[in-house]
Order: structure tokens, then sequence, then C-alpha cells
């Protein structure tokens, strides 16, 4: 099992340290530009869907240094995303960027963000051309409609329409009405926006579990220790399991942190890494 120090800022090497001071600056320009202008930064940096108005090249690549939300009520939701993203990269990148170098481990970096980013949009692509080819490919029905309304738990401001449809089933004011809320929400759905290095520090952890997978981690709650590999584990299959289920309020993206675990594995893989048994 391999010996960790854990040391301070200013002994952390360069690159984390310098994507560390890069995402807590962005957050405060973040706020700063929204409580002094109104400007969301996150419209122009974070990453949207590829059919979205919104999106922009760069947005793939930038999206990795914009966290959370500005807005004044989601101040402590942003905080601890931005928080809980650079703890875990200072606990498990430095020890690789040490193994390895800060070229390679900026490189295995922004790959893993750039994997990330393009999984993420694939599932979305997925799930928004079997959204448009359920409910927006023809005329809703009442039966359709219905089925949309469950299964995307939205609630209708007429809370009448569905009954008065239901007398009236061939008026087809209440179809296009219904067709309008349908693309209403998709065009919501389409233009979210998806900010974050999460997919890049999953890549991280990932390869720290890969390449230590005895090493020993306290958790937090319960306060107990385990093996890395084990961790890992477990939380790629919590991942994906989160990301199957789509809860309703889970606007975490799942298949975003499993992309950037798939693409650690396919580097890992493609290097070689001829030190991985040294650490055993």
């Amino acid at each position: 099992m391999a010996n960790f120090k854990i040391g301070g800022f200013g002994v952390l090497p360069n690159i984390v340290k310098n994507i560390i001071i890069i995402n807590v600056i962005v957050v405060l320009f973040q706020f700063a530009l929204y409580n002094r202008f109104g400007i969301n930064l996150g419209d122009y940096l974070g990453l949207h869907y590829w059919a979205s108005p919104l999106f922009r090249w760069w947005q793939p690549l930038t999206h990795l240094f914009v966290h959370g939300d500005p807005i004044p009520a989601h101040f402590q939701e942003t905080i601890l995303h931005i928080a809980s993203n650079m703890f875990a990269l200072w606990m498990f990148g430095r020890v690789l960027e040490d193994m390895w170098g800060s070229q390679r481990f900026l490189l295995f970096y922004i790959i893993c963000g750039l994997g990330a980013a393009l999984c993420h949009t694939g599932v979305l692509t997925f799930e928004f051309s079997s959204f448009y080819n359920t409910y927006l490919s023809h005329q809703p029905t009442l039966q359709s409609f219905t089925q949309f309304i469950n299964q995307n738990h939205l609630t209708i401001n007429n809370p009448q329409f569905l009954s008065n449809w239901a007398h009236d089933l061939n008026n087809i004011d209440y179809s296009n009405s219904a067709k309008q809320l349908m693309f209403n929400t998709y065009n919501e759905m389409i233009n979210e926006t998806t900010v974050g290095a999460s997919g890049a520090v999953f890549g991280v952890l990932f390869a720290f579990g890969y390449l230590f997978p005895n090493a020993e981690l306290m958790l937090i709650f319960p306060p107990i220790p385990v093996k890395a590999k084990w961790f890992v584990g477990i939380y790629a299959l919590f991942e994906l399991y989160s990301g199957i289920r789509n809860s309703a309020g889970d606007n975490i993206a799942h298949f975003a942190h499993l992309g950037g675990m798939l693409f650690a594995f396919i580097l890992l893989r493609l290097w070689k890494n001829k030190i991985r048994n040294q650490y055993y």
C-alpha cells in the first residue's frame, strides 16, 4: 500500500493548484457579474445541448470551470458544488500529478472533462430524440398528454384542463394547447445548462482507484476505512443506478460522471502505466 502525506495548499503541484485557483476565481466572477449586471456566466461558459441556440463550440471545455448558479437563493448549493469538486481534486489529483508530471496530468484532466461532456451530450441526444418521437412527432391525445404530464412531473396552470378536454375529446384547441406546452417543455430541456468540474474530477477519482486500489480512504459517514477500489466501484454503480433511474428533481449529470470515469479508463489502458504494480 502506498504511503500518502497530506500537505498544505502551498505544496500542491502546479496544475492542481492552478485549476483550483481558476475555479474559485470564476465562481467569484459569476457572483460579481450576476449581482452587478444580472449576467449569468453559465449561459456563455456552461455546456448546452448541441441543438440549443445557446450552444457554443468552447463550452465542452469551459463548463469545467463554472460551478452552480449565481442566484443568491442557490448560494449554498453553489459553494457546496465547487467545494466538493475542489476537495476531491486536491485529495486525489495531487497524487496523480506528482506521479505523472504536470503535462500528462493536465492532458488527462482535460480529456476526462471533454469525454464527460461527450457522454452527457450523447445521452441527452438519445433522451431528447425519444422525447420528440414520443410526444412531438404527432398531435397529442388526452391519453398521451396525461402520460406526458405524469412522466415529467408537471403541474398544469388550469387544473380543469384535463377534465374539460375529457368532455370534449374532438376539440382541436385542447390538443393544440397541449402540444404547445410540450414544445415549451422540450425547449426548456434543450436549453438547460450543465456546469462543473465533476466529470474531470470523477476521471481523477477513477485513476486513483485504478492505480492505488488498496489505498485506504476514511469515509466521513460512516467513519470507516474503505479501500479505494471498492469506493470507486460502489460510486460508479451508484452513478449508473441514479442515471438510469433519473428521478424527479435530480439535476445531477450522472452520465457525465460515468463518462469521466470511462475516458479515464481508456487513457490508462492506452498509456499502459508501467508503475501500477508498485502501489498494491
